[in-house]
């Protein structure tokens, strides 16, 4: 396999051939109708071809382009049913394969991490990969000690990737700073510039896994596998056998969806509390339903260190918000930065925009569906709404870019299961500042 594209310019060019490529395929469509295909038949086909396409470009290109594929596999759950269907199973895809790399540049990769005897690690290994994603792909072995283990291998050229694009995201932000004047866009790029640049060392990824698994050892609820070894661009971990959570939203039973949406749930509430981490990459990928029942997670690369825990302010607010002090939850938004100096917001407008992150915690037990999860999306988008002028006015701190990301993704993967879960429950126990007084609720 050759080196990824690498060059800001190369990748641009490639990114583009997705709006161009649906272009060409609707001048096709046409001539098709000329020639006698109903336009239903035809605009199947077209969105099939265009779905994947999707997959086919973003999972060359991986880094961060890949990325912002497995953004939106989760999020397709937002999407009207009509548009959906075509690209669901592609972005699925998204979550936990790409277009691999051939064996001589995996061979070469665990040469340079391991040296010319890297063999000798190993009782075997096998050079077909066993799963793909945006900057490496994982291969199944047995470690020298007879373990069953998972060798994750940086792709070369990973590093140029990424930096491409993120400064296609920095271009992107300029103009997008343009149209949002309540948000601090070039902080934000920063801060996700950081993180994402993280990801790249595998030696970080092992000491935030190592600690999760330290954290969660013998949990009835979660399953982390430890560490093994690793280099900056290999990471050697036991293999945590299991069922995907892609599978599970195609064919899970009902109880299976309810058991793994709480356990996800809370893993992702636990974690800061336990690990002093807060796993940021949510996509369905990441997830297994394993033999014993319990949640099994995966890839540590991109975390939010929270040595003291989530941010009490949250859970605070969402008390509030749920007691129905709106003017409260304004002024602990403004303090939080979430408002800048400056910009004034409606308060009752502000409550309606917020509902995705209050409405789950208002019932024992709340079913996380694709029908109100689009009935949220297009409510927020819509331009004529009050929603769309509040979303132009709020600020995202840099401090909360990844507890918002974990949140908004989490919800999408909820949706996608199907879950009926008891969202108010996880909160009381787990999310500080929510259960320091009596939150009103109904049945």
């Amino acid at each position: 396999m050759p080196d990824l594209p690498r060059r800001s310019v190369t990748r641009t060019v490639k990114l583009a051939t997705l709006p161009l490529g649906y272009a060409g395929r609707t001048a096709l469509g046409f001539g098709k109708r000329v020639g006698g295909k109903s336009a239903e038949a035809v605009s199947a086909e077209m969105q099939a071809r265009t779905a994947e396409q999707v997959f086919r470009v973003l999972g060359e290109l991986k880094g961060g382009a890949m990325k912002v594929g497995q953004a939106m596999s989760i999020f397709e759950a937002a999407l009207p049913e009509e548009m959906a269907g075509p690209y669901r199973e592609t972005l699925t895809k998204l979550q936990d394969a790409a277009p691999p790399m051939d064996t001589a540049t995996v061979h070469e990769v665990l040469t340079e991490a391991f040296g010319r005897q890297w063999r000798r690690r190993f009782e075997s290994f096998d050079d077909r990969p066993a799963a793909s994603a945006s900057i490496g792909q994982v291969h199944r072995a047995v470690w020298r000690d007879g373990r069953a283990v998972a060798v994750k291998v940086q792709y070369p050229g990973a590093a140029q990737a990424l930096s491409a694009d993120l400064d296609q995201v920095s271009r992107l932000a300029r103009m997008v700073g343009t149209l949002t004047p309540g948000m601090d866009v070039k902080a934000l790029v920063a801060e996700l510039r950081e993180r994402m640049v993280e990801e790249l060392d595998y030696s970080l990824e092992a000491q935030a896994q190592a600690a999760f698994a330290a954290a969660f050892a013998g949990d009835e609820l979660v399953a982390v596998p430890g560490v093994v070894a690793q280099d900056a661009t290999v990471l050697v971990t036991e293999w945590l056998d299991g069922a995907p959570m892609s599978r599970l939203i195609v064919d899970g039973t009902r109880t299976q969806r309810n058991t793994m949406g709480e356990a996800y749930l809370r893993f992702l509430f636990e974690g800061p509390s336990r690990a002093g981490l807060l796993h940021a990459d949510p996509h369905p990928g990441n997830f297994r339903l394993t033999p014993d029942g319990r949640l099994g997670v995966l890839d540590f690369g991109a975390v939010a260190r929270m040595p003291d825990g989530l941010p009490r302010p949250v859970g605070r607010l969402l008390r509030v918000a749920l007691a129905g002090d709106h003017d409260t939850v304004v002024a602990g938004l403004r303090d939080e930065g979430f408002v800048r100096p400056g910009v004034t917001v409606d308060a009752g407008a502000l409550m309606d925009y917020l509902g995705p992150f209050i409405e789950p915690a208002e019932v024992a037990r709340f079913h996380f569906t694709r029908a109100w999860l689009r009935e949220q999306f297009a409510r927020i988008n819509d331009p004529r709404s009050d929603n769309w002028s509040i979303g132009l006015r709020l600020n995202l701190p840099p401090d909360y870019l990844l507890v918002h990301r974990v949140w908004l993704g989490g919800v999408g993967v909820l949706c996608q299961l199907d879950a009926r879960v008891g969202v108010r429950g996880v909160m009381e126990d787990l999310l500080p500042g929510f259960a320091d007084d009596p939150v009103p609720h109904h049945p």
